[in-house]
């Protein structure tokens, strides 16, 4: 008997081309409310906002209006997919494999999403926000939440990431670790994950299923 197959696919970063936005927006904050820690952008790389905020934000004031900017900025954004990977989720899709987004990011960025791209919603079986965990990543109770969601044991399913606290989490899940290098370099991303590519483009399920 063959066992059931489910991909959990990170979203910015993997799915969307907005880290270099959001790494721009965190400079801003960090310009305007600043933490001094150095490279702040990429130290919070695949963290949710509530722990960005608690982390980095003892004031209550300071965290409020951050969040209204970001809130403000994610409204505003444009979220454009990466090359290649709307075919491989439609590939996915046809094959009757489940699929499900993990993601740090809040229910406010995901409407605005779905806002620019309406069919979005119907390309997965499942959603993980960052709301509906009680520890952020590296903790994997994202991806075994995803895996739960979809119905797939976490050992069969394929796990699409880009940060370092999502190539941990991912791999501490248990999962099958597919790194890109659209955040970190690939020599980088390598020691956490079993696989490297380098994009979605020329990237099929035959390929997938063969990791």
């Amino acid at each position: 008997m063959i066992e059931p197959k489910g991909v959990l696919f990170d979203l910015d970063g993997v799915i969307l081309d907005t880290e270099g936005i959001y790494s721009k927006f965190w400079d801003a904050v960090e310009e305007k409310y600043p933490t001094h820690i150095p490279n702040f952008s990429s130290v919070i790389k695949g963290s949710n906002l509530f722990e960005i905020l608690h982390n980095h934000y003892p004031d209550e004031k300071t965290r409020n209006l951050v969040t209204d900017m970001l809130n403000d900025f994610q409204r505003d954004m444009k979220y454009e997919y990466f090359p290649g990977v709307v075919d491989f989720i439609n590939e996915l899709n046809n094959a009757g494999i489940p699929a499900c987004i993990v993601t740090s990011s809040d229910q406010k960025k995901m409407d605005a999403v779905y806002l620019q791209h309406p069919d979005f919603k119907s390309h997965f079986q499942g959603f993980v926000t960052g709301e509906m965990v009680s520890k952020a990543k590296p903790d994997p109770e994202c991806f075994l939440l995803g895996a739960k969601l979809i119905g797939v044991d976490i050992e069969q399913c394929y796990i699409f990431e880009d940060s370092i606290k999502g190539l941990c989490a991912a791999r501490a899940a248990g999962g099958k670790v597919i790194g890109l290098p659209t955040t970190n370099p690939s020599e980088i991303v390598a020691e956490y994950a079993n696989v490297v590519i380098d994009s979605f483009e020329n990237f099929t399920l035959d390929k997938l299923l063969k990791i």
